[in-house]
């Protein structure tokens, strides 16, 4: 999945570098922000690792153009990706900026993303808004909201009358939430949310 999400966000980037002169240059800089370190470290080390396996076995050079790869460590923190997007863009003059282990973090790029016009390519976080917040941003991975509706799907085709809801207080998990009971109380009346009983637990992002 990690794996396929970068390659995916290579094509993505190098697609929006051949629609614009100023991608003349022989070399595309990506700058990866990921969580290397806090408690989103394992997708940061996931992430890190298929982009070095990817480029291990297929080369640096795609479409004639060299690729570098520049990896910041956010510790998931917002104001760091704020700051290290920043300087991604403004001193090491990146291209795309990518990454993002949680959706504080990528929405936190948005506004720079826009005004820069710097591609934002979304490889992690998984709440359903963050794509609105600048027409720069493309997700390359999921959204947490996207398996909640086939789980729905099945419960109420194998006849599950009752359900309880457990996710953390993310706001992938309150997405994730608020699809389920409306797709698996699609066409049951009367609607009644009270039924359902939501607690904190599954860890999302």
């Amino acid at each position: 999945m990690v794996r396929k999400s970068f390659i995916v966000a290579v094509a993505v980037a190098l697609g929006f570098a051949a629609a614009d002169a100023a991608f003349a240059e022989d070399t595309v800089k990506i700058g990866f922000i990921l969580p290397m370190t806090g408690q989103q470290q394992s997708t940061g080390k996931q992430e890190s690792a298929a982009i070095r396996l990817y480029m291990a076995q297929h080369g640096d050079t795609v479409a004639g153009k060299k690729i570098e790869v520049i990896i910041k460590d956010d510790g998931a923190v917002p104001d760091n990706t704020k700051r290290i997007a920043q300087e991604l863009i403004v001193n090491d003059k990146v291209a795309f900026v990518a990454g993002f282990g949680i959706t504080p973090t990528a929405l936190a790029v948005a506004p720079l993303a826009t005004e820069s016009k710097t591609p934002e390519i979304v490889t992690a976080a998984g709440t359903s808004i963050i794509t609105e917040k600048s027409p720069y941003i493309a997700r390359t991975s999921f959204t947490l909201a996207q398996s909640t509706v086939p789980m729905a799907d099945w419960a109420a085709e194998n006849g599950i009358k009752k359900v309880v809801t457990m996710i953390s207080d993310y706001a992938p998990g309150v997405d994730a939430d608020e699809l389920f009971p409306s797709r698996f109380f699609a066409g049951q009346a009367p609607f009644d949310d009270r039924n359902i009983g939501v607690q904190g637990c599954l860890p999302c992002i």
